[in-house]
């Protein structure tokens, strides 16, 4: 009965833990899914990555030629510069008013015809200048267009615009340069948190991997185990069985050898009796009661004695059934009775032989007795044995049952956990990944590192 109960609450256990199997099976569905989504937002996003590291070469070129304009501006700004600071130029420049017409002709010659060649650079300049540096030379030109450049100190203004665009533009040149050393800190710290998140979620999709096939190996084997049990409690019920059995003829056996033994006892007294009184053994007095002895005492009768019963009234009862036997009758015709008959004479040469008969199935009957109760005592033995062994592998396996259990239960804990951290860090890659790209949208002037 013990048995039985622990069979059916290790049954309610493995049908708890089947539903449970299921469960989580629902939840690994889910969390592959959500692998998907992941999985397919980090291939967008890499697109995106490698889209914006072309946008970012085509940047790099813009680059380059913003760069070379600068140069070639700053270049005309010192060509301006030098032609404006020319020895005739300050000599111009230093004079008062001219002291005849004819001089003033001259100087007015000579500073229109430096206003030109300024006034060309700076418009060849423009040309190939970007959009964000044209407003300067634009006013550069303006400056040099108006009458007031030909005037006195006019052209002080303009070298001092120049010199002014100069200082600006080195400090253009200077916060680019921090710019690029900013950006580059930045690119390759995010860099490297998105190569850690993408590695972080590689492992974490392995980890749940290996933990779906842990958990997938330790169902077989709960399952192996939980049929072991249930084959092992029948192989249980099966040998009792047939151990009852056996026990049941072995009894039966042991019954009928010993009726029979008896009986056959009882033959051979009856035939001493007659053949060999000597060796006959009377049968025990009738032991009478406390009451029937004062009867008796008393010159009063004892009571009857009843009959014996059993086998043909000797007293001796038999489990088996026996079945009477007729003797066959032969066809030939009887022999004709003797004419007269001998003097009698006792028969005790053939009842020698009888008895001997009778001793050697009685030595049949106590072989076949002693043989049943060696082999009864080797099953029950061997009984015993298989009932111990059974129940030390029931336990045995009743707590790898629970280990194993155990083990799924954690494994599956695991899964959960590795499944929320990897989602928490597909939320940050995305959120890295929409820190590189404003990043780029930032910084995809300057070349990369």
């Amino acid at each position: 009965a013990a048995k039985k109960k622990e069979v059916a609450a290790l049954s309610a256990t493995v049908e708890a833990k089947t539903g449970q199997i299921g469960e989580l099976g629902v939840a690994i569905v889910e969390m592959k899914n959500d692998l998907s989504v992941t999985e397919a937002a980090l291939i967008e996003d890499q697109k995106f990555l490698a889209e914006l590291e072309k946008s970012c070469s085509t940047k790099t070129q813009e680059y380059e030629e913003r760069m070379k304009t600068r140069a070639e501006e700053l270049a005309a700004l010192a060509d301006t510069i030098k032609v404006l600071n020319d020895d005739d130029a300050l000599d111009l420049f230093k004079q008062t008013l001219p002291s005849s017409a004819a001089s003033l002709v001259q100087v007015r010659v000579s500073a229109i015809s430096q206003q030109t060649r300024a006034l060309a650079m700076i418009r060849s300049m423009r040309q190939h200048a970007k959009v964000e540096s044209r407003p300067r030379l634009d006013l550069l030109a303006l400056t040099l267009t108006g009458k007031k450049a030909l005037s006195q100190g006019g052209f002080d203004q303009v070298i001092k615009m120049c010199d002014d665009m100069v200082v600006m533009l080195k400090q253009e040149q200077l916060d680019d340069d921090h710019k690029q050393e900013y950006c580059a800190a930045m690119f390759d710290s995010a860099e490297d948190k998105k190569k850690g998140l993408e590695r972080t979620i590689t492992d974490t999709a392995a980890a749940i991997e290996d933990a779906k096939e842990g958990v997938a190996t330790l169902t077989s084997e709960i399952k192996a185990l939980g049929d072991g049990i249930v084959a092992l409690d029948k192989s249980v019920v099966e040998g009792t069985d047939q151990r009852q059995v056996e026990n049941a003829e072995y009894k039966e056996l042991m019954s009928s050898n010993g009726a029979a033994k008896e009986l056959l006892g009882f033959a051979k007294n009856r035939l001493n009796k007659f053949y060999n009184p000597s060796l006959y053994k009377a049968a025990p007095k009738q032991e009478l009661s406390a009451e029937d002895r004062i009867v008796v005492n008393n010159g009063g009768t004892p009571p009857p004695t009843e009959a014996p019963g059993g086998i043909a009234d000797t007293g001796i009862a038999a489990l088996v059934q026996v079945s009477a036997h007729n003797q066959l009758s032969d066809d030939t015709a009887p022999a004709p009775p003797p004419a007269t008959w001998g003097a009698y004479s006792n028969k005790s040469e053939e009842n020698n032989g009888v008895v001997a008969m009778i001793d050697l199935l009685i030595k049949d009957l106590e072989k076949e007795m002693t043989e049943a109760e060696v082999e009864e005592k080797n099953s029950q033995t061997d009984y015993e044995a298989l009932m111990s062994d059974s129940a030390d592998k029931r336990a045995q396996d009743s707590k790898s049952l629970t280990e194993k259990e155990s083990t799924k239960a954690d494994l599956d804990s695991q899964i959960q956990e590795h499944g929320a951290a990897m989602k928490a860090a597909g939320s940050e890659l995305m959120a890295t990944d929409k820190y590189i790209s404003n990043l780029h949208a930032e910084c995809d002037w300057l070349p990369p590192y």
